[in-house]
């Protein structure tokens, strides 16, 4: 027997035992009861957590909108594989193993690399899993007994397979280039972990003598006085008249007092500052480009510490880098060098989790290719192999991957994979995907056995996940399941992340296996606070989802984040939202406690067909159209259309409508109408579980269970309903929806003329001039009277009686006698309102069909519509100005 109150808590670690034993989540397993047509496959593979994580309201969006697309996959007969996983987030994990150590007063070079690594091991086995734990605990049904990390053996092995094809294919090379050198972290990042944060600042002009002629000078502008030290040039647009006599001369670097030449280029800008700019390759991004354009040397002068180094005069050494700032512009002044000092707003790249300002840092690293790997991804998106849904993110995968730049993948830190190349005694590289390949390549090379070196750096984070599609799957290896599972359907994750991953995903699947990882990619945005602030612990605004899960179940916070994933529109997060949608859960456990108090269970074999009661018919065209309209929804990944035409059917039409429609019959018909709404009733109720088990499983599957005896079947193996076959009758749509329609109108009079909730009442209804009415007051006079809560239904031939109040539905005068029973000044009150109501609308209707693009743009069915609404909006003033002149003479 059901329970009295729905208990989240009583109910979900129960059901996900229960999956987890029957292995409901396993791919290549056929579900009991699902109507599977080919078994087809279907595959998301999951955006892998960091193992260091736990779950915030981002993966909770992320995963619960995988979950609803797989668990329906499961219920249209699709052998589904969601693949789960964990990513070993290098730098992230290796800073937590980190701050532990210095707890302890130890640090990683005290324990030396070898004993390092075993202790990130010894964490990751200790607590790496927690967030696998929480994504159970939302009720993700990822296959749990494929679960990957990205530095287990098979995935490790993919990792070595691609960096040895790529360098042998020319695609990965070492090169000495600028990278974004993290000071605190001690190692290289990306572009893409950068961040820009806008910060006051300080322009000086220095004075750089002309060599032979130190009374004239090259004035030149800059942020950054402590890279001047490696200055190997100052450049002039070609087309600056000022300089044109200086190109090919050069000028003296104050301090060190070398002399740099004058050359011309297309970087300088002559609108900004003097038009002259000093030249620093191994220091400035684009000062590194005009460097290899004109043949500069490139002088590093600081250290990984971002200090001063030796190739900084003695003085400087050891100096930090805003330290040699401000000596080096205290020696400028002195020596009548300096020009002006400017206030100057400016960017500063600061890494994204050390929070210093990188340094643009001159050294030897591993390199991608970027630019031809993304040439087949490019195209793979343009004749639509992979689709970006919603499309406006297409523009922003193409923009990145049309100006994509090389991809530095080595890091300089000891957590990760490391990268698997050895250096022989000369400096040769040997890349091999074991150090007994590189031995005997070097052997080869020498003619004996050499030591070898390996590198020391690992690899990108991002390298290793980039393979996670294919890697997951058993390649290298040709395994059944890669030969079955790729290409996935569909990737699920968030904008923030299309740079990172998804587009290096693209570039690797095509390279390797010659077809896109994906056919779609669902972009959701960001999880927001109720005021639209993104979240974050300075602010105070963080939603923990574990603790609304504790506090209202898993269920009301899915349903919660489903409703508000409207595409293109970051979610606005409040635990009052959780909180109704945890009362759905309640209206749905109360409506099955209904059906069981009622004996309306399914039963084997029911044909909705057979119905006959116009109530019944009405329910059964109602879902129909629902089961369409939230099939047609999922299919488009409109997840809001999804949770909020279910929301709206369950406790709308089926609770608040039909349940109390069917009591009558339940209670006071005949044999046959009772049976058949027995029947009904209980076929649609298991269709609605069916239909919302994807985005409620626990409550759904406990309900599923209580309603009959499933001799040991599950919802989870269940079909999708379909609307194929289900009889939709318009006569008793038209009917019952009239009935409806009236009953509320009715009861919203009641309400407004504040008629006491037990008042029984006459209604009368006045036909429209035609003498029709859509409601069948004949047929349906026992669902009115109880649902409006009236003594009696009758047609009204004549003029209303005194003391009446009046409105108008669907053409038909509404008339209740209230004259002894209501407050006539708030009657005339609500009159006024109502009117002044319509009046707007008659006033938006008309501007918008006087409005010429309007009616150039809009669909002739549209036009139709506003002008019918328009028509009815100006009868109804018409009948309602007539009610209010009656009123008067109360």
């Amino acid at each position: 027997m059901l329970e009295t109150t729905y208990k989240p808590a009583d109910i979900e670690a129960k059901w996900y035992e229960t999956w987890e034993r029957a292995g409901a989540f396993a791919c290549g397993r056929r579900s009991g009861n699902a109507a599977r047509t080919d078994g087809a496959p279907f595959t998301i593979v999951i955006p892998p957590p960091n193992v260091t994580g736990s779950l915030h309201m981002g993966h909770a969006l992320n995963n619960t909108l995988q979950d609803i697309l797989v668990r329906q996959a499961r219920m249209t007969g699709h052998d589904v594989l969601w693949q789960p996983g964990t990513d070993h987030a290098g730098i992230a994990t290796q800073m937590v193993v980190e701050r532990q150590l210095d707890a302890e007063g130890q640090s990683r070079h005290s324990l030396g690399r070898a004993a390092f690594i075993d202790r990130v091991w010894t964490w990751k086995a200790q607590s790496g899993d927690t967030i696998i734990a929480q994504l159970r605990r939302l009720g993700a049904s990822c296959d749990w007994s494929r679960t990957r990390f990205t530095m287990d053996d098979g995935l490790s092995a993919a990792v070595r397979r691609v960096f040895v094809t790529l360098y042998r294919e020319g695609l990965i090379y070492r090169d000495k280039r600028l990278v974004n050198w993290d000071p605190l972290l001690q190692t290289a990042i990306s572009d893409l972990e950068v961040e820009q944060r806008e910060e006051p600042g300080k322009l000086w002009t220095f004075r750089y003598p002309l060599e032979e002629q130190p009374d004239r000078f090259v004035c030149v502008a800059t942020t950054r006085p402590e890279t001047m030290l490696g200055d190997t040039a100052v450049a002039v647009h070609p087309d600056d008249e000022r300089y044109a006599g200086l190109v090919g001369r050069r000028c003296i670097l104050p301090i060190v007092g070398r002399p740099i030449p004058i050359v011309a280029d297309s970087h300088a800008d002559p609108e900004k500052g003097t038009g002259a700019v000093k030249i620093t390759p191994a220091h400035d991004f684009n000062d590194f480009e005009v460097g290899r354009r004109h043949g500069l040397a490139m002088i590093n002068v600081l250290d990984a510490r971002a200090c001063m180094n030796e190739n900084a005069p003695e003085r400087f050494r050891g100096l930090d880098r805003y330290e040699a700032r401000d000596a080096i512009v205290a020696e400028l002044r002195a020596l009548g060098l300096l020009e002006r000092v400017e206030d100057h707003a400016m960017a500063l790249p600061y890494g994204d989790r050390s929070g210093v300002v990188v340094e643009p840092w001159l050294m030897d690293q591993w390199f991608v290719d970027a630019g031809t790997l993304a040439g087949p991804a490019i195209e793979a998106v343009e004749d639509g192999r992979t689709r970006f849904v919603p499309e406006q993110w297409t523009r922003t995968y193409y923009e990145w991957m049309r100006n994509i730049q090389p991809w530095c993948i080595s890091r300089q830190i000891w957590w990760g994979h490391q990268i698997p190349a050895w250096y022989g005694p000369d400096g040769a590289i040997f890349v091999a995907e074991t150090e007994a390949e590189a031995m005997a390549a070097a052997v080869e090379t020498y003619g004996k056995a050499v030591d070898l070196r390996r590198d020391e750096d690992v690899l990108d984070t991002w390298f290793s996940s980039a393979l996670w599609p294919f890697s997951t799957l058993g390649w290298p290896e040709p395994t059944p399941e890669l030969a079955r599972y790729y290409p996935t359907d569909v990737l699920v994750t968030g904008f923030d992340i299309i740079f990172f991953w998804v587009a290096r995903m693209m570039m690797m699947g095509l390279h390797f296996l010659d077809a896109a990882p994906f056919r779609t990619v669902y972009i959701h945005a960001l999880v927001r606070d109720e005021k639209g602030q993104k979240m974050s612990k300075s602010k105070g605004n963080v939603i923990d989802p574990l603790d609304l899960i504790d506090r209202y179940g898993a269920d009301a916070l899915r349903f919660t984040l489903t409703a508000l994933a409207v595409q293109g529109r970051d979610v606005k997060m409040s635990e009052s939202r959780v909180e109704g949608y945890r009362n759905f859960c309640t209206k749905l456990w109360n409506a099955a406690r209904f059906c069981r108090m009622n004996d309306a269970g399914p039963i084997a074999g029911f044909d909705p067909a057979t119905a006959l009661e116009p109530v019944n018919r009405w329910l059964i065209a109602k879902l129909a159209r629902t089961i369409e309209e939230v099939t047609a929804a999922l299919a488009a990944y409109r997840f809001n259309d999804y949770a909020n035409g279910l929301y709206h059917f369950v406790w709308a039409t089926f609770c608040d409508w039909y349940l109390e429609f069917a009591k009558p019959l339940l209670m006071g018909g005949s044999a046959a109408a009772q049976s058949e709404t027995r029947a009904v009733a209980g076929w649609a109720f298991d269709q609605i579980l069916c239909l919302l088990h994807p985005v409620v499983p626990f409550v759904t599957e406990e309900l599923y269970a209580q309603m009959a005896d499933r001799g040991g079947a599950v919802l989870v193996d269940e079909a999708w309903p379909v609307a194929i076959g289900l009889p939709i009758d318009a006569n008793a749509e038209a009917e019952i929806d009239a009935a409806v329609r009236l009953i509320a109108t009715v009861r919203t009079m009641r309400v407004d003329s504040n008629v006491p909730p037990g008042a029984r009442i006459p209604l009368l209804l006045r036909p429209n001039d035609g003498g029709a009415m859509a409601v069948q007051v004949d047929r349906d006079r026992a669902l009115i009277e109880s649902l409006a809560r009236v003594e009696s239904v009758q047609v009204l031939s004549g003029e209303p009686p005194k003391g009446s109040v009046q409105s108008v539905c669907d053409g038909t005068t509404i008339v209740l006698p209230l004259a002894e029973i209501i407050d006539v000044g708030a009657e005339k009150a609500r009159l006024k309102r109502e009117l002044g109501r319509l009046e707007d609308e008659i006033a938006r209707l008309n501007r918008k069909l006087a409005n010429p693009a309007f009616l150039a743009k809009a669909p002739a069915e549209v036009i139709a519509t506003d002008r019918g609404r328009l028509e009815a909006a100006a009868q109804a003033v018409t009948k309602l100005g007539e009610a209010a002149r009656r009123l008067a003479e109360l």
